[in-house]
């Protein structure tokens, strides 16, 4: 049975890579190409795709989280399979969490794609060695877990906001972010800002854009 993927990414270069990549590999067929997650919706309800390929970052609009609830949420759904340069534990987690089936990196070797959009047919987890053995260590040896909005108010500290800043962005009081900060502290083993959204970082909990 050919296997039909839509790709969803928002750069026409990377789309042309993977599609041309997936062209050469039997029972792979690329029926489809969306930038963006408002087209990949319509897409499917027209076409049907088996997997979808999607990105997590897609420009304006709903990024490849939101597309993802969206996706998996429907009556016959499609089955959704991350391929992203991101593998910060907060994009992992939320990815799953919204019902993708499988995260793999494009940095992966393309077998890796291969055997992966396979598998997300098949209803099978498909996950990148290094997201998963991130994920099964964090079960081996589980340190005490940031909440939502504890990793919310870290990213807003690697931002460079203040404590006022942040209380106005989040709708919250200005104590209830002290608060906060306090138990962020504790969980990481840190005792300032500047380390907190260090120590995240380098433990993938936030993800960091270059600048």
């Amino acid at each position: 049975m050919t296997v039909r993927v839509l790709v969803v990414d928002d750069h026409p270069v990377v789309r042309a890579g993977i599609t041309a990549l997936l062209a050469g590999e039997a029972g792979i067929e690329v029926i489809g190409e969306c930038s963006g997650a408002e087209e990949a919706f319509r897409f499917v309800a027209a076409r049907k795709p088996d997997v979808v390929l999607m990105d997590l970052q897609l420009g304006a609009g709903p990024d490849g989280v939101e597309a993802t609830e969206r996706l998996t949420a429907l009556p016959d759904p499609p089955k959704v399979l991350v391929l992203t340069t991101y593998d910060a534990e907060m994009d992992i987690t939320r990815a799953v969490s919204a019902g993708a089936i499988g995260y793999l990196l494009k940095a992966g070797p393309p077998e890796d794609l291969f055997r992966g959009i396979r598998a997300a047919a098949r209803g099978e987890t498909a996950m990148a060695p290094q997201v998963a053995a991130r994920l099964f260590g964090r079960m081996r040896d589980p340190a005490p877990a940031l909440s939502a909005r504890e990793t919310e108010i870290v990213e807003l500290l690697a931002e460079g906001l203040i404590n006022r800043q942040i209380a106005a962005r989040l709708f919250i009081s200005e104590a209830t972010v002290k608060t906060h900060l306090v138990h962020i502290y504790d969980k990481l083993g840190v005792d300032s800002r500047a380390a907190a959204v260090a120590v995240a970082a380098e433990r993938r909990i936030i993800r960091i854009e270059p600048r």
